[in-house]
């Protein structure tokens, strides 16, 4: 109990608060930016009947609100861009016949060219990676005393030690791979008993969990991630909290999140978005209802609540100086409230890029989220990127199939989902991916043949949009998630000092995994160069005894890619191809340099990928 008072005598000094003052979020803000409207909740004891009152040139309060519980107020203020400058003012809190609170606040000076930052884009290719289960840069911040999980590494879902120093000592190894961008899982708090080391289940959505680090660390992290030249995605959680968020004690609101007779959990049934015939009830359990007992259902249609989301959500962008957003279960969330969210952030920042989870698997369904999707329900989304769910399904089953020429299995699988692509807005604003934290990991599904891996690489490195690729798969890690989620969240080999293997480096890697890392490696700095990968133009040939042949051209290149998974050698006729060759006769495989003679047949061995320049 000393310790967390202190604690908090700390905090309210460092902050500039009184003793009576809990928080003020945000904590800090920015003069120049687009929106002059700025919502700050200040959380304290019985302070909802005071005045507040402001004497700083170009500040004006438009408005204060109290909130059902006495302990907050939720003050506008609209900031002058042309009259308000950068510095620290006095907010005065006044009741008759109390003492007077102050509250010190600050104004920050914006980056230069901060609304011209640039987002992710198909030049990009993701890095994910659980920051928890990466790499241990600081064994100091193991065990905190305010956070009640401590580390365990012989238990799948704990924690293990794996911080924000751990990534930046290995920004090397990511930029040796080839990725462009790292998109961590979320590195907000998650204070809670158990099952944190995901940080999906937020406590503080200002605050970094102590375990990664600091937002100090956080923000230098960002910063020595661009000096490398990468960029950073952040993931959000807007649809839920932790158990243990610090407003649960103390709600603003009765609504400020979504409450139940008795625990209810959603039914995770997209389609009642969009479907005219759903009850509301089924509705309402989707979007209302609860992930888990720890994970409360946040009410995106409270205006305080969602205004403090949105907020938060840009603070993080202007003060970490991030390239991007994954958003967490995205249509579980009020679909109006997300359009609002996304506007919000692209009007801000303009070539910003956000991604959402759109887990759904059929490509009608995903393109509805996407940003100038036409659809009957006139629903305009704002969001620039989905996940392609589809694909990724496809991607992890084909490989292991075989099949006719009619049936949508194999190779007639991915092409019959590249023929639904006229439903999507923005092809070049698809994420794709074979697996992630929450799927089965790819080379567990293709039990470790890595001439399969090679054909799927191949194929993410050269379609439409913006491959990401999980940690680990570079050198072959395996994981069966029919045993838990951990089994596909395990530690990197090399992130701890005790650890037997060091796959960061080529001496401390087994012979398999540099196979693995040496082809990832070549594939992903190759694509690095290529913009008619990037941008380029798709058409792609029915399959044919397992084998599929597109090709990628703009008015500069040309690149042709055949997979084939057939389990036997196939020799192709190329006059077939005659209207994407356009009268090249020869190509060089990008991964070997080998030169393939194009004028009348090509033969290409079994279970092999080739990417030929023309």
């Amino acid at each position: 109990m000393i310790k967390k008072s202190i604690l908090l005598l700390v905090t309210i000094i460092s902050l500039g608060l009184s003793a009576q003052i809990e928080r003020v979020e945000p904590a800090f803000w920015w003069v120049g930016m687009k929106n002059p409207q700025l919502q700050l909740l200040i959380h304290g004891t019985e302070i909802c009947n005071r005045k507040v009152e402001i004497g700083y040139p170009g500040v004006k309060i438009l408005k204060t609100n109290r909130a059902c519980s006495p302990n907050y107020l939720f003050v506008t203020l609209e900031i002058d861009a042309k009259i308000a400058k950068a510095g620290k003012f006095d907010m005065l809190l006044k009741q008759p016949e109390k003492q007077d609170i102050t509250i010190s606040y600050e104004l920050k000076q914006r980056q230069k060219n901060s609304a011209e930052r640039q987002g992710f884009t198909s030049d990009d290719v993701i890095y994910l990676l659980m920051p928890d289960r990466f790499a241990n840069g600081d064994p100091k911040n193991d065990n905190i005393d305010s956070q009640p999980e401590k580390m365990n590494r012989s238990i799948n879902y704990g924690r293990h030690g794996g911080d924000i120093k751990g990534i930046v000592d290995h920004l090397d190894y990511i930029k040796d791979l080839g990725a462009t961008a790292i998109w961590c899982t979320p590195v907000q708090e998650n204070n809670f008993e158990k099952y944190t080391y995901h940080g999906y289940a937020m406590s503080d959505f200002y605050k970094v969990d102590p375990r990664f680090g600091s937002n100090g660390e956080y923000a230098g992290f960002v910063k020595k991630t661009h000096e490398n030249g990468l960029k950073v995605i952040m993931d959000m959680v807007s649809n839920h909290c932790g158990i243990w968020t610090w407003w649960m004690s103390d709600l603003p609101f009765e609504d400020w999140i979504h409450q139940w007779p008795a625990l209810t959990r959603t039914n995770h049934k997209a389609s009642t978005i969009k479907d005219i015939h759903a009850s509301k009830i089924d509705k309402k359990q989707y979007s209302d209802g609860w992930f888990d007992s720890s994970m409360p259902d946040l009410n995106q249609k409270n205006p305080y609540f969602w205004t403090y989301y949105i907020q938060q959500s840009i603070w993080w962008i202007e003060f970490a100086d991030l390239n991007g957003i994954r958003m967490d279960t995205y249509p579980y969330n009020d679909p109006d409230a997300m359009a609002q969210w996304a506007k919000a952030i692209t009007d801000e920042y303009p070539n910003f890029n956000i991604v959402g989870e759109t887990t759904i698997f059929n490509t009608t369904d995903i393109a509805f989220w996407q940003k100038n999707s036409v659809n009957p329900l006139k629903y305009q989304s704002n969001l620039p990127t989905v996940m392609d769910f589809v694909l990724q399904r496809a991607i992890q089953n084909c490989f292991n199939e075989h099949g006719k020429s009619w049936e949508d299995v194999g190779m007639n699988r991915l092409y019959n989902i590249i023929a639904n692509d006229y439903l999507y807005p923005d092809l070049n604003n698809l994420l794709i991916f074979a697996e992630n934290h929450d799927t089965q990991r790819l080379n567990e599904k293709f039990n470790g043949d890595i001439n399969k891996f090679k054909m799927a690489m191949s194929l993410l490195m050269t379609e439409r949009g913006i491959p990401q690729i999980y940690y680990g798969s570079e050198i072959g890690m395996r994981g069966n998630i029919d045993k838990g989620d951990g089994f596909v969240r395990q530690d990197f080999p090399g992130g701890w000092a005790n650890d037997s293997i060091n796959a960061f480096s080529a001496k401390g890697r087994t012979s398999v995994q540099n196979e693995y890392f040496n082809f990832m490696s070549k594939l992903l700095n190759w694509r690095k160069t290529k913009p008619v990968i990037h941008t380029g133009l798709l058409t792609h040939y029915a399959p044919e005894n397992d084998v599929y042949v597109y090709f990628r051209y703009n008015e500069k290149e040309k690149i042709m890619v055949i997979l084939n998974n057939s389990e036997t050698d196939q020799t192709l006729k190329t006059d077939r191809f005659a209207e994407s060759l356009d009268g090249k006769t020869s190509g060089t495989d990008v991964m070997t340099g080998k030169k393939y003679d194009l004028s009348t047949v090509i033969t290409i061995p079994k279970t092999t990928a080739l990417i030929l320049e023309l």
